[in-house]
């Protein structure tokens, strides 16, 4: 081994790492980041239900390097073997952490605690985990929301995190996994995702839908609305701009000014959604307006009635904005995030930025699906780090009137 590399730990890999194709990525990983390797065990398993098994001692010149490689193999399950517990620090100051602290990722993660593997609640990536030894729990926290003296989880001892797999049996996005492309059978993909979610619902777990104001500009609106009301939408998240722009088509017939049957501007339409927002206001929310009947179809009259989980995220470019919407983006955040229980399945569709957003927050066993027009959405989720999420390139009103006729849902 040359000299350079006078620093080596060693680290184990286990379950189907062959198959999945884990055990070459961290190769190539350790290349990548200028280190080497040596495997110094390995068991391969020799049926379906068996798994495999690795030793690697790696080798790196300095502790820079090494923390580098043990932090991008921890992401594929790679554990170094020591035995040790966890280690923890105490948080300097509120919303501020020790150094060498430990940053997550969306994959399932547990500590060593007390010689005993722990999981660690509230996976999601780019937070922190503080560890409470008296009570022996572990849970992934945001910065802002670190107190001073909390015990945050420092460097790499007594963690691991479990990846996922390549599935076993052929599972219905199997066939949308390779790159994100135009060139795809639309029909066959939305049928696999109306399948998704007859499975998905007939399971108990909840979907969620992210949207943009693109959804009522295409004409999609009623679509979405038949999803919800035929129990398909079990939170729905999005921003000022996809509330405002339903209830001023639903209010006045337009959207931005813009006529929906005849796709024409008509005139002074430019005031319609400042019209629309007047309006909620007065009524002093969307709910108030669906309770006083001033608001009696729609997207938004049918995620309230329906009594969908619904937290819509404001921005700096909002008009008004609806008294319903979070301007406080730290709120939001929470807000986001407690809406995920038990959502199993997500769809994005014609917001880029909640989407990444909620990808974000999202823990890596949700299957996604993104929806765009633009083919650099749904790779720009992937590459901040919702790996899970499978892409398809075509328009909003497209892909959810065909998936409405999938799904059989009446008008």
């Amino acid at each position: 081994m040359a000299n350079k590399h006078n620093l080596s730990e060693q680290i184990v890999l286990h379950g189907h790492i062959i198959d999945s194709l884990i055990l070459p990525r961290v190769m190539d990983t350790v290349m990548d980041l200028g280190g080497d390797f040596d495997v110094t065990e390995i068991r391969v398993g020799r049926h379906k239900r068996e798994q495999s098994f690795a030793r690697m001692k790696i080798f790196a010149s300095d502790e820079a390097q090494m923390s580098r490689i043990l932090t991008a193999l921890q992401s594929f399950g790679a554990e170094v073997e020591n035995g040790s517990d966890v280690r923890t620090e105490p948080a300097p100051t509120d919303g501020a952490l020790p150094d060498d602290f430990y940053s997550t990722t969306n994959l399932p993660t547990q500590i060593r605690l007390n010689g005993r593997w722990l999981d660690v609640a509230g996976t999601e990536m780019d937070l922190v985990v503080v560890v409470d030894r008296e009570r022996g729990t572990a849970v992934c926290r945001p910065i802002a929301d670190v107190r001073a003296g909390d015990q945050v989880t420092v460097g790499h001892e007594g963690i691991r995190v479990i990846p996922m797999e390549r599935e076993r049996e052929q599972e219905v996005f199997s066939f949308m996994r390779s790159a994100v492309s135009s060139e795809r059978p639309n029909s066959l993909a939305i049928s696999a995702v109306a399948r998704q979610m007859r499975q998905t619902r007939e399971g108990g777990g909840k979907i969620l839908f992210v949207v943009g104001p693109a959804i009522i500009h295409s004409g999609a609106g009623p679509y979405l609305a038949r999803l919800i009301r035929g129990g398909y939408v079990q939170a729905l998240y999005g921003g000022n701009a996809i509330a405002v722009h339903d209830v001023e088509s639903q209010l006045l017939g337009t959207s931005l000014g813009v006529n929906l049957k005849t796709g024409l501007p008509v005139p002074g339409g430019h005031r319609n959604h400042m019209q629309a927002i007047n309006t909620i206001r007065r009524a002093g929310s969307l709910r108030a307006a669906v309770e006083q009947g001033i608001l009696r179809s729609g997207v938004m009259y049918e995620a309230i009635a329906n009594q969908v989980d619904m937290v819509l995220a404001g921005s700096v470019r909002d008009d008004g904005p609806l008294p319903d919407v979070v301007t406080d983006m730290m709120e939001a955040q929470r807000r986001m995030r407690a809406g995920l229980a038990g959502v199993e399945m997500a769809i994005m569709m014609a917001t880029m930025l909640h989407s990444i957003a909620t990808g974000n927050i999202l823990p890596a066993h949700v299957k996604v699906v993104i929806v765009d027009i633009n083919p650099s959405t749904v790779t720009k989720l992937a590459d901040r780090g919702t790996f899970q999420a499978v892409g398809l390139v075509t328009d909003a009103e497209l892909f959810l009137r065909e998936l409405v006729e999938e799904l059989d849902l009446p008008e």
